[in-house]
């Protein structure tokens, strides 16, 4: 596949899917980072001899040049009623609506009271871009229609054939949101929730392994900032009478739909059982400060510290003071409005003024059109209240690119294992100095084993954009011999975890015993979030474009074929295709290891 379409499967009579189709990634935010494209899933309920319709979820202004169409195909423009029932909602969601407005004058919308406040403040407006001004000019803005809203879980009948039961689903990330179950065919249409961004011709992913990394990385991307309200969405859902579960994104889930719910929870678990607690306080009018959000929550996740996100459009003060004394951290994010921060977030502020700990690390953060005042007044703010920064203010115009996504994710880390670093120190004053775990018998015999000290390299291209990273690696292992294959042990907290997925190529430059030094240093050394790694460095190439050190002592090319979860690192499994020995007359360079407990 080429080019974006539309895909119309018949789930039962009068009751479609409308699978929207891209190969290729539609925007850069960090849930896209596999670059394996995306379905966006809408379900259109009709019947030729009744005038109405019910459509469900409908895509994004990104599949509007193939949605509209396949729409009008379907339902006349005369149609006596369209009900549109939307979950989540965004400016690109919003600029579809308008358009299906224009369309069908008798279109009517279901949503939750969270979702209408949305809607009415995203209507008139147009996200900030450089192509915002010929957007306005050529835009036409019909009146919003009328809109039924969802206050509590609520049962409807379309055409005395299908119940369909609405259950609001409100997240920190997509406060209007909405889950539609359709009891006569069992199918759970699950909005958000339990997606993946990959394009696939199929209705339904063969079984779990299939798609389990994809659906993983969608989790780690977007849910974990906001676990608790997720835990409580998938409870409820446990109680209905499912046979399928079709997400907003990816292939739906048939057999195995219970499995994906239990690995919510669990990846879910692993992440609350964090002890050292971050709380992200945001608002975003177009997406972008979210996506900022999104990223930094991502690394800080990563380093095994819990994330708590609150959206503060729609976070009472009492959860915000509840959640501010429990946190270790703080981090604010705010669009800059007409010159001004949203009220809620000058609200925040306030809040975390007064109730936050000064002596705590505050990171900032936030996107803009036109003018950034709204970051200037959370740094002028929180500096005069004394407040330790825990990196520089960032601010972005407009939405992120896929390199700022990098630096924004290797912030999130960096801040993370900063807060993990003060912990300890506070431990081992606390114990007197004395790390007894180092000391462990079976901590020193697991030191004893060994790994050959290598230098792993890898680069991808986003776009127009290349990105590269690398690592000191020495939890190697030879592990098949046909195919040739090698398994890599990838802390999770490391940048270049990002582009060891399924499909990635890497290089691995191992060292000599005779030169190491030199690059062992280059690369042990602290980068700053988002430095080139390789920058300054003469490289070659492998046949797939993954960089080589000259004075490594050989080289190897892998392309990753599985991965698995093993505590705080990932175990990579690689084929082996390609692979040169440089010096023929080097040894291997070793890393010997005094206690298992660290590298």
């Amino acid at each position: 596949m080429s080019n974006k379409q539309v895909k119309n499967l018949t789930i039962d009579d009068g009751f479609l899917s409308l699978r929207c189709l891209s190969p290729k990634k539609l925007r850069f935010e960090i849930e896209y980072a596999l670059g394996k494209g995306t379905t966006s899933n809408s379900f259109l309920f009709f019947k030729n001899n009744i005038q109405s319709a019910v459509l469900i979820n409908p895509p994004g202004a990104n599949f509007e040049e193939v949605f509209i169409p396949s729409i009008q195909r379907i339902i006349p423009k005369d149609i006596e009623e369209l009900l549109v029932v939307i979950g989540h909602i965004n400016p690109n969601r919003v600029h579809l609506l308008r358009h299906l407005s224009n369309e069908y004058k008798n279109l009517k919308i279901i949503c939750s009271n969270p979702g209408k406040k949305l809607i009415e403040d995203l209507w008139t407006q147009i996200k900030p871009s450089k192509e915002s001004v010929n957007e306005a000019n050529k835009l036409v803005i019909p009146p919003i229609p009328e809109i039924k809203l969802i206050k509590q879980e609520e049962t409807i009948s379309i055409f005395d054939e299908y119940l369909l039961t609405l259950i609001p689903s409100p997240t920190a990330r997509w406060p209007g949101g909405l889950i539609t179950f359709e009891e006569k065919t069992g199918l759970l249409m699950s909005d958000k929730l339990f997606g993946a961004h990959i394009c696939t011709d199929e209705w339904a992913e063969r079984n779990r392994s299939s798609t389990e990394e994809e659906r993983r990385h969608y989790f780690d991307c977007l849910m974990t900032p906001m676990i608790n309200q997720v835990h409580r969405i998938v409870e409820k859902l446990e109680l209905l009478n499912i046979s399928s579960i079709a997400p907003s994104h990816g292939p739906a889930i048939e057999s195995s739909w219970r499995s994906l719910l239990n690995d919510y929870q669990r990846w879910g678990d692993q992440q609350s059982k964090g002890s050292i607690n971050i709380v992200l306080l945001f608002a975003s009018a177009y997406g972008n400060t979210a996506s900022i959000a999104d990223a930094l929550a991502k690394g800080i996740s990563s380093t095994g510290v819990h994330v708590e996100s609150l959206n503060c459009e729609f976070t009472t003060t009492n959860e915000l003071v509840n959640a501010i004394s429990k946190a270790d951290g703080y981090l604010i994010g705010s669009p800059t409005l007409g010159g001004h921060a949203p009220t809620p977030i000058v609200s925040a502020l306030g809040t975390l003024l007064a109730e936050g700990d000064p002596t705590k690390p505050v990171g900032i953060f936030g996107s803009y059109g036109w003018s950034g005042e709204a970051l200037d007044l959370l740094e002028n703010k929180l500096r005069d209240g004394g407040f330790d920064f825990g990196f520089n203010p960032i601010k972005i115009k407009f939405s992120p690119n896929a390199e700022m996504l990098k630096t924004l994710e290797e912030t999130g880390t960096k801040f993370g294992r900063k807060l993990i670093k003060e912990g300890r120190r506070q431990e081992r004053l606390l114990g007197g100095g004395i790390n007894a775990t180092k000391s462990d018998p079976a901590l020193l015999a697991l030191g004893k084993v060994v790994g050959s000290l290598s230098i792993l390299t890898a680069e991808k291209l986003e776009e127009e954009t290349k990105v590269n990273s690398a690592m000191v690696a020495s939890w190697i292992s030879q592990a098949s011999f046909s195919p040739p294959g090698i398994t890599v042990a990838v802390a999770k907290d490391r940048a270049v975890e990002n582009l060891l997925h399924t499909g990635n190529f890497f290089a691995l430059n191992i060292l000599n015993e005779q030169n190491y030094q030199k690059l062992l240093k280059q690369f042990l050394q602290p980068f700053a979030p988002g430095a080139d790694r390789l920058s300054g460095l003469e490289l070659l190439y492998t046949p797939s474009s993954q960089p080589i050190l000259p004075e490594a002592l050989a080289w190897i090319e892998g392309c990753v074929k599985q991965r698995m979860e093993c505590g705080d690192h990932w175990l990579i499994y690689a084929e082996i295709k390609y692979g040169k020995v440089l010096n023929p007359n080097g040894i291997t360079a070793v890393h010997h290891r005094r206690t298992g407990a660290n590298y």
